[in-house]
């Protein structure tokens, strides 16, 4: 069977089950009939043998002990009735009359029969069908018992009738059958792409190779938002997710859970999950869609640090491009002779430098969050930006080694931010401070802000705040930010051009 085409397999299977519900319908007809064959023949020789016990001659045939007498009546009660065999047994039971004569003389053995206690009874004895009366005469007195009986028929006898019936059925049947199983051997062809069921099962093993195979995590879903397939990768990105669950109730991220079910569409969507960075890409198909998951986490760490090493550079040059202008205006001053105007130059440029490194040593006592806003006020000089602290901004030392790290994440990010979105001759204002054992981080800028309408945007989908003007942003300042808080239980949030993000 296994290496037969599929329309043969359909058409013995299907043969098989007709000529097996032929069969059980054939000995359900043959049971019927059977049953109804005894229950209309108890009756008929319970009146045979009624009919011959009251005749006047069994009476005294059984009383005189004429047997002669008593064989007469009963071949004669045979013949009119149609039953096969009339038995006459005396008050002691032994046989009288029977048709057959070597049953003459001997005992008779009633079984369950009730007729020698002056009852009559119907029974089966093998495949005969049999009705005991008890002869009575005046008193009440049984002086013996009529049983009259008659075989029931085989299978083959009682369907002998409906032979031709039963083979123009059982053609008809066959008929359908081929008819049949050849329609649905061809829909299921059509509907597996004419691939035998070999073919299918090496199709299925090949991609369950093949999944197991791929790194990256794939998702199928179907139309309602089930997930009907999960392989590996996809169950360690996500933690949680199973066969048959909808997408809505795995309580996901609302950017992941949109990109998942297509609410939002496009190619390499970036989402922030668990802390991994995940870029995912959907395919719609007829039956659903597939998911692909790409984990980005190692990538966007690379990034950042290059952001980082960018950052510095950044600063650096900006410091060393205002050591230069300074150094030649020093230059100028000295060779024009205006010593006493170099003196004032250089003590002007020290105070101002020394008088910000030390507002940020005095408010930030955190040294990773300190050195960023030190580093930070190069490039806001370069870009003509005023960088200051609000009054209450106060940071005090903390024990906390990670703490610091997300607090440079969070602090850098949108400090960078705020400088982007604000022109020259403006100001970016930093306030920071703990409280109640969190730590708050306000940046306020002069800057346009952001619409209320993309208040969340920009955090769901990781732009920048120039992101939210214009499509195609930097990449997942803001996304990391708003990860770090809820990592640490806290909270981000906007309103216009401030920023608040709170680390517990």
């Amino acid at each position: 069977m296994r290496g037969r085409p599929l329309a043969r397999q359909f058409l013995v299977w299907q043969l098989l089950v007709v000529l097996i519900l032929l069969a059980a319908v054939a000995a359900l007809a043959a049971v019927q009939s059977d049953a109804a064959f005894r229950e209309t023949q108890g009756r008929r020789m319970l009146t045979v043998a009624e009919d011959v016990a009251a005749t006047p001659g069994i009476r005294a045939g059984l009383v005189d002990r004429d047997v002669d007498l008593l064989a007469s009546f009963a071949r004669s009660a045979e013949n009119l009735s149609g039953a096969d065999r009339i038995v006459v047994v005396d008050a002691n039971r032994v046989v009288r009359s029977s048709p057959d004569p070597a049953e003459l003389g001997t005992a008779f053995d009633p079984g369950e029969s009730t007729a020698f206690a002056g009852r009559a009874w119907t029974g089966s004895v093998d495949r005969t069908v049999v009705a005991e009366v008890p002869v009575v005469v005046a008193g009440g007195e049984v002086v013996g018992v009529v049983s009259a009986g008659i075989r029931a028929p085989t299978l083959l006898e009682a369907l002998a009738p409906a032979r031709g019936e039963v083979a123009a059925l059982l053609g008809l049947a066959l008929v359908l059958g081929v008819a049949g199983s050849l329609l649905l051997a061809r829909r299921v062809r059509r509907q597996t792409l004419g691939l035998e069921p070999a073919e299918i099962v090496e199709l299925v093993q090949r991609r369950e190779a093949m999944l197991l195979g791929v790194k990256e995590g794939v998702v199928g879903l179907d139309p309602e938002g089930r997930v009907t397939l999960l392989n590996q990768p996809a169950v360690d990105l996500l933690p949680g997710a199973h066969l048959g669950d909808r997408v809505d109730d795995l309580g996901l991220d609302a950017r992941l859970r949109d990109v998942l079910t297509g609410r939002v569409r496009g190619e390499d969507q970036v989402v922030v999950h668990a802390g991994r960075v995940l870029v995912l890409n959907r395919n719609p198909l007829e039956a659903g869609a597939v998911v692909t998951l790409r984990d980005r986490t190692e990538l966007t760490t690379l990034q950042d640090r290059l952001d980082a090493s960018r950052t510095l550079t950044d600063t650096l040059r900006a410091q060393a491009h205002e050591f230069t202008n300074r150094l030649h205006t020093i230059a100028g001053l000295t060779e024009l002779g205006e010593y006493d105007e170099v003196r004032r130059f250089v003590t002007g440029v020290v105070a101002a430098a020394e008088g910000w490194r030390r507002e940020v040593v005095t408010r930030v006592e955190e040294p990773a969050a300190a050195a960023l806003l030190v580093a930070k006020a190069s490039l806001a000089t370069e870009r003509g930006v005023e960088l200051r602290f609000s009054p209450d901004a106060r940071l005090g030392a903390t024990d906390d080694p990670d703490l610091g790290r997300d607090l440079v994440t969070v602090l850098g990010n949108l400090v960078d931010n705020a400088l982007d979105a604000v022109s020259p001759g403006g100001w970016v204002e930093i306030g920071i401070e703990e409280r109640e054992g969190a730590v708050r981080v306000r940046v306020r800028d002069s800057g346009p802000g952001v619409a209320s309408e993309l208040a969340d945007e920009v955090f769901r989908h990781g732009f920048t705040t120039k992101a939210a003007e214009s499509p195609g942003g930097r990449g997942l300042g803001l996304a990391l930010v708003r990860e770090v808080c809820l990592r640490r239980r806290g909270s981000v949030a906007v309103e216009g051009a401030t920023f608040t993000a709170v680390l517990g």
